[in-house]
């Protein structure tokens, strides 16, 4: 497939070694410029490519930023991207620790992804919000494997859903379908599922047990 990935920090650099090793073709960049990417770019293969550019014939597009940062994404960011293509939103929203506080998230009751989908003007898929990045490196297992790491997915489009349980079955870990976009505040930071290390049943179990209610430390 060929996958453009906007983020090249832990989890958008990890999947990019992951994803070429696999045989998809990726396009990667960052804020800073394709510049500071040469090291990345020349140990995966993957070509390194302005934030503008991203899209630019893509199947996948995953955003991998900070959360504040989405709305400075240029505008046609999409421009150029395959017909009916699909975009990940790897994000989270940590109003003390980085993203001062959100009144569409805090307020009025938007779910993050909600909130990353209306500002790109495009459906998302949740997913890796809660991996450790190491662990896209580190944990692969092949299917059936008793170590297999499961992680949750929400998005609206079934058929979308389907093709990212897909690509992160291939990556090596099981899904779990986390509903729509409207109940991924389940999978949302300090949650149970959040960085839980565990099979389809774990998952499936901490998904059931999340609250909606914010609390403390995940406010603004």
């Amino acid at each position: 497939m060929k996958i453009g990935i906007i983020g090249a920090g832990n989890i958008g650099g990890n999947l990019t070694r992951r994803l070429t090793s696999l045989g998809h073709q990726v396009r990667v960049a960052n804020s800073r410029g394709p510049q500071t990417l040469t090291a990345l770019a020349e140990e995966t293969g993957a070509t390194a490519v302005t934030v503008a550019e991203a899209a630019h014939g893509a199947e996948i597009v995953v955003v991998t930023i900070p959360f504040k940062n989405i709305p400075d994404l240029p505008a046609g960011l999409f421009d150029g991207a395959a017909d009916g293509f699909i975009v990940i939103d790897t994000g989270n929203y940590y109003p003390r620790q980085r993203d001062g506080r959100i009144a569409a998230v805090e307020d009025e009751g938007l779910t993050e992804s909600r909130w990353t989908e209306r500002r790109l003007g495009h459906p998302v898929v949740k997913a890796f919000n809660g991996t450790y990045a190491a662990d896209i490196i580190d944990r692969p297992r092949p299917a059936g494997h008793p170590e297999r790491i499961a992680l949750p997915v929400a998005g609206d489009d079934e058929a979308a859903k389907k093709t990212v349980r897909a690509l992160i079955d291939e990556l090596g870990f099981d899904t779990v379908d986390a509903g729509g976009l409207d109940e991924s505040w389940r999978q949302q930071p300090d949650t149970p599922v959040y960085g839980l290390r565990g099979g389809v049943e774990a998952v499936t179990r901490a998904l059931a047990e999340a609250s909606p209610e914010r609390t403390a430390d995940f406010r603004g």
